[in-house]
C-alpha cells in the first residue's frame, strides 16, 4: 500500500497534461550535457531557464536538487524533473507572470507601454506578424485610447485571453 507522501507524488505526476510532460522532457534532454540521465546543479538551473525564463537563485536551485533527489544517483533524474517542474508549473502565480511579461514589453521602464514598445516586442517574438495586427492588439488593449497601456490595462488583456482560452 502506498503510503500519503507516496500518493500525494503519483497524484501530482498523473496531473501533467502530454503537451507539458513532452516539454518537460524534451528540456530535460537538452539541458542533460553528456547524456548522463539526470540533471547536475548546473544543467537544472538551465533547464529552469529555458522552461521559466528566469535563473534560479542558489536557495531554490538546492531545494530543487534535494526535492529531486533518489537515492545513487548524483543529479535529478528525468521523472522526478518531470514531477518537479510540473508541481512548480502549477504553482506559478498568474500575477507575477503577466508582471514579467509586462517588463518584457517596457524594456524603458515608464510604467506603461507605448505603440513603439509593442512593436518591438513583437518583432522579437512574431517577426512575420503583420505590423497592422500588432496596432489593432495595441488598440485592443489601450482601453482608453491615450496611447499608452497601463499595467492595468495588460493585465485586463491577459486575463480576458486567459479566460476565453
Amino acid at each position: 500500500m502506498l503510503n500519503a507522501e507516496r500518493m500525494k507524488c503519483f497524484r501530482s505526476e498523473r496531473e501533467i497534461n502530454d503537451a507539458d510532460r513532452k516539454k518537460f522532457e524534451s528540456v530535460f534532454h537538452k539541458s542533460d550535457v553528456g547524456r548522463k540521465g539526470y540533471l547536475s546543479r548546473e544543467d537544472l538551473k538551465i533547464a529552469v531557464v529555458m522552461l521559466f525564463g528566469y535563473k534560479p537563485s542558489k536557495s531554490e536551485t538546492s531545494l530543487l536538487m534535494e526535492s529531486g533527489s533518489v537515492k545513487d544517483c548524483p543529479g535529478v533524474p528525468l521523472r522526478q524533473f518531470t514531477s518537479l517542474m510540473g508541481r512548480k508549473k502549477s504553482a506559478e502565480d498568474p500575477y507575477e507572470k503577466t508582471r514579467q511579461i509586462f517588463s518584457a514589453f517596457d524594456v524603458h521602464c515608464r510604467g506603461f507601454l507605448k505603440l513603439e514598445d509593442f512593436k518591438s516586442a513583437f518583432k522579437r517574438v512574431a517577426p512575420h506578424l503583420p505590423e497592422r495586427t500588432v496596432l489593432e492588439a495595441f488598440r485592443q488593449v489601450d482601453l482608453d485610447s491615450d496611447g499608452h497601456v497601463s499595467f492595468k490595462d495588460f493585465e485586463n488583456a491577459i486575463s480576458y485571453g486567459l479566460a476565453n482560452v
